[in-house]
């Protein structure tokens, strides 16, 4: 990216290519600016990550339902989880019951902006700015604490954002979970290398190149995230396959076999 391409923007600061803003025009969205559709088309370009997002993206969908329709959840934790764009977690839950309150986080300030515009008149949903990984910033955080009640059950999504969790990842997860009461659903993505090494490999060096550790992770690391969770049919799989029933989005093998997902109960 040259210089020249960076501008002054409504949020303060230069335009530059941000993460979840690509994730945002990967899905449709229309919170991107030209900078992020310029290296979003030259990705595009190269490997399937917009099927990628597609795929993370369709299983958190799936998940919310069955949170709402067959565990009578209505609170959601979203974790990591960049502009609530197109098919978020708050309007996938509160199609179902208007009542579902859902609380984000991201440690991006421009993610957090736009996300905090987007929600301004929904009484229901609300993001907060921390790093995911300081557990009790985020649990005492007063938006947190306004929109959800831990002794009731509770959905913890940690859709793609383990793998930016660098150090002690199951330690951040298990913190989580300690908060949660029974009944409590954590729900997970984990981007891994098992099946398709090369693909993964350039994801890395994308996220290097936009100044981001990303870690893929083996499908036995995954699993000592979720030891002690009682793991929903069919288990740890690869995300596409998470009870798709006929969901599937679409993706290319390559970008399908990318991504383990699992769903627990605590």
């Amino acid at each position: 990216m040259q210089d020249g391409s960076t501008r002054v923007t409504a949020h303060g600061g230069s335009e530059r290519p941000n993460v979840a803003r690509l994730f945002d025009y990967y899905l449709g969205g229309a919170h991107n600016f030209a900078v992020d559709r310029e290296v979003a088309e030259e990705t595009i370009k190269k490997f399937p990550v917009a099927e990628m997002a597609r795929t993370i993206r369709s299983f958190s969908r799936r998940v919310v339902r069955l949170c709402v329709e067959e565990h009578g959840i209505r609170q959601f934790l979203d974790l990591g989880s960049g502009i609530p764009t197109a098919g978020n977690v708050h309007e996938a839950a509160q199609s179902i019951d208007p009542s579902c309150s859902v609380v984000y986080v991201d440690h991006d300030p421009v993610t957090v902006a736009h996300a905090r515009t987007m929600l301004r008149d929904n009484l229901n949903a609300a993001i907060v700015h921390s790093d995911i990984a300081d557990v009790g910033a985020v649990l005492r955080h007063p938006e947190t604490r306004r929109l959800i009640d831990f002794t009731r059950p509770t959905a913890v999504l940690m859709v793609g954002i383990l793998p930016y969790v660098v150090d002690e990842p199951a330690g951040v997860v298990a913190r989580y979970r300690a908060a949660l009461c029974e009944d409590s659903v954590l729900a997970l993505t984990h981007l891994t290398r098992d099946v398709e090494p090369q693909l993964v490999q350039q994801l890395v060096e994308l996220a290097d190149d936009m100044g981001s550790a990303l870690v893929p992770r083996s499908k036995q690391d995954v699993e000592e995230f979720l030891c002690g969770l009682r793991l929903l049919e069919p288990g740890l799989v690869l995300a596409a396959h998470w009870r798709a029933d006929g969901e599937l989005p679409g993706a290319s093998a390559e970008a399908d076999s990318s991504t383990y997902g699992a769903v627990g109960l605590v």
